[in-house]
């Protein structure tokens, strides 16, 4: 028996089915036995198209299976071919209802065309961001024999689909979270006629920001303008041009009547008197609304980091930003400034090639915050349950934990796990499914985090050295760098990946840390003699079964089986070779049968370098002698201790060795 608050299957008794078939009419009527239908609409029109549509309440089974609370929308579409335009109507019906009363996450689809489901699948199939529509057919409905049609159906669209594996950035609301008091904060600044900065690493949903602060200026009857200063359209000109780049894009973006001054008229000299023109013509069109210049990837145009030398080491970034804050001094109802980027040294350096900077100090910016406890569950939760997964609440402390509250590492995690779990849906994630998912996810997708530390590692060494030094517990090294600048340490505490307390810092993205130290491992200094050892053994250890697997592959292609087990064994000699000679070629190179040595795979690669060269390079004296180092010093680690310089000569040996190997055999 269903409880006070549960809703139960039925029709609204005051909904009237205006302009619908019989059949229309039964396939509400087969909804209503699962769903409470609240609403029967009058038909619409869209185009030289009519549609009919209804609203239906999620029963208990619905709610608890699907995460649905709010009304569904559904759309009927008599016509025997799909067409696309259909899905405007969903957008246009739901306007005419109030916000928080139909779920924006899911509608339905029902179509008179026979193969409705494919057509639907194939037109989202690259939509990652839209929502999920369920599409069912006339026939199919009309003749339904299961029970549970018409839960399957949902089931089989809404848990095939990973919401946590999205890359690009965030362009609509559907599945934005946790940045709202953001986007209105810099909103409100630009509105109060003042300007903003934003910084944060890669993928901490900087883009998506920026695409939430112009969906709330297009809501408001404001204008915005999107500069990618990692265009070399935009960063490849000189500061003159680049103004004219700048009113370009405006006009381009809003399809304004106007043609700015050609860009030979931007000289040195005129361009900031032209601009200014330019920019109140465009103003007057805007209906003297004030415009919001939003410049991403700034380090593009940063002085010491952007790729283009006049940006990089002369003074364009003076004359630019001169024009741009006098004119916002100028004309503070025109428009505002957002600058957007990984680090904020464009605002923090005093001087550029001796010239003050014009915007030092000048731009109050704020890093992009990193997750909470709850911000995390309220994304993991609303997008798992969705998918048919629900976490165990103590999990969402963890993921914020381990991954510092980084959104794009915690989805990611998330789709691994997703990716873990059975098809039998809905189910809930314990800790020891959460901790295979985090371990898989470490090994097979660091890439993710270097993706995200990649812009430190290019344009800010010193504090991705620093990031090393920790993770690798150098503290003393960690600290004598980050007295150089206060900065470093003020960055990477801005980023949200380190922590301080009391002077001492620790990680506060603990993936990062392990993925750090993993990396650096084998860059320490001062080793004690059994730690030496300890890393010889382990690298050499590690290298050999690819070049095991290299030797293999590389003969058979230009041998076949039998010529190539020759060569290897022809390479023995007594009375190794004898040993071996009734193994297969494959376990010739099985290290549990054959006696097969290091060395000997030297000797064969040397032997055969018409075959080897494309993939350990065109010079073998200097491969054959680091083979030979690596052998030697593995020998001698066993029987002495090395020195620091045979130290590191190993490790050079060993670098280039392993980017060969793993460029073959990742």
């Amino acid at each position: 028996m269903a409880g006070p608050s549960e809703t139960t299957p039925g029709i609204n008794p005051n909904a009237f089915f205006i302009g619908y078939t019989p059949d229309e009419k039964k396939i509400v009527d087969i909804f209503a036995q699962e769903w409470y239908i609240t609403h029967v609409g009058e038909p619409i029109t869209l185009g030289k198209s009519n549609y009919r549509f209804f609203l239906m309440k999620p029963t208990a089974n619905y709610q608890r299976m699907f995460n649905l609370e709010r009304e569904i929308l559904a759309v009927i579409s008599r016509y025997e071919n799909f067409e696309p335009r259909v899905l405007d109507a969903f957008t246009m019906i739901g306007r005419r209802f109030q916000n928080l009363r139909i779920e924006p996450i899911c509608s339905v689809l029902i179509c008179n065309d026979p193969i409705i489901e494919l057509a639907v699948r194939e037109l989202l199939k690259n939509e990652k961001e839209s929502q999920i529509i369920v599409p069912f057919n006339y026939n199919e409905l009309l003749t339904i024999k299961d029970s549970y049609f018409i839960r399957n159906r949902f089931r089989k669209h809404f848990y095939s689909r990973d919401l946590f594996a999205y890359e690009a950035p965030l362009k609509t609301d559907l599945y934005f979270f946790g940045r709202n008091d953001l986007i209105y904060n810099i909103v409100n600044r630009h509105r109060t006629g003042e300007v903003s900065g934003l910084f944060g690493l890669r993928k901490t949903g900087k883009t998506s920001v920026i695409f939430g602060v112009q969906r709330a200026l297009t809501h408001l009857e404001c204008r915005s303008a999107f500069i990618d200063c990692q265009n070399p359209a935009f960063h490849k000109r000189n500061w003159n041009n680049a103004l004219h780049f700048v009113i370009q894009e405006i006009c381009n973006q809003h399809g304004l009547a106007i043609q700015p001054e050609s860009e030979d008229e931007y000289t040195d000299i005129n361009a900031p008197i032209i601009f200014e023109r330019d920019l109140l013509r465009v103003h007057k069109l805007c209906n003297k609304k004030s415009l919001l210049l939003i410049f991403d990837e700034i380090e593009n145009i940063t002085p010491g980091v952007s790729p283009s030398e006049q940006w990089c080491d002369g003074l364009d970034f003076v004359y630019f930003w001169q024009t741009l804050r006098s004119l916002f001094q100028k004309l503070p109802a025109v428009f505002s400034y957002l600058i957007v980027g990984t680090n904020p040294l464009c605002v923090e350096l005093p001087s550029i090639c001796g010239k003050d900077n014009p915007i030092f100090n000048q731009v109050p910016f704020q890093y992009i915050p990193r997750f909470d406890v709850p911000q995390t569950r309220d994304m993991v939760r609303k997008l798992g349950r969705i998918m048919g997964i629900l976490f165990d609440d103590y999990l969402y402390a963890r993921l914020t934990e381990d991954f510092g509250g980084h959104p794009f590492l915690i989805r990611h995690v998330c789709s691994v796990i997703n990716r873990l779990c059975p098809d039998d849906r809905p189910l809930k994630v314990n800790k020891s499914v959460y901790e295979d998912g985090k371990r898989i996810f470490l090994r097979d997708y660091s890439s993710h985090l270097d993706m995200i530390l990649n812009v430190l590692c290019e344009h800010y060494n010193d504090e991705y050295e620093m990031l090393t030094y920790l993770a690798r517990g150098d503290n003393d090294t960690f600290l004598e760098v980050a007295e150089l600048s206060p900065l470093y340490t003020n960055h990477l505490l801005g980023y949200g990946i380190i922590d301080e307390s009391h002077g001492k810092y620790s990680f506060r993205i603990d993936a990062i840390k392990e993925h750090l130290a993993n990396k650096g491992k084998y860059r320490r200094l001062n080793l004690s003699a059994q730690e030496m050892l300890q890393e010889i053994s382990e690298r050499r250890n590690s290298v050999e079964p690819r070049i095991r697997y290299i030797c293999k592959s590389v003969l058979l292609s230009h041998y076949g089986k039998n010529a190539a087990r020759q060569i290897v064994t022809d390479i023995m000699g007594e009375p190794r070779k004898s040993k071996n000679a009734a193994l297969s070629f494959e376990d010739l190179f099985t290290s549990n049968y054959s006696g097969i040595l290091f060395d000997d795979l030297r000797k064969v690669i040397v032997k055969q370098w018409e075959c080897f060269k494309h993939v350990f390079g065109q010079d073998k004296d200097e491969f054959d002698h680091r083979m030979k180092a690596i052998n030697k010093y593995r020998a001698d680690a066993h029987a002495k201790s090395i020195s620091k310089d045979d130290m590191e000569y190993f490790r050079v040996c060993m670098i280039a060795l392993e980017k060969l190997a793993d460029d073959y055999y990742p």
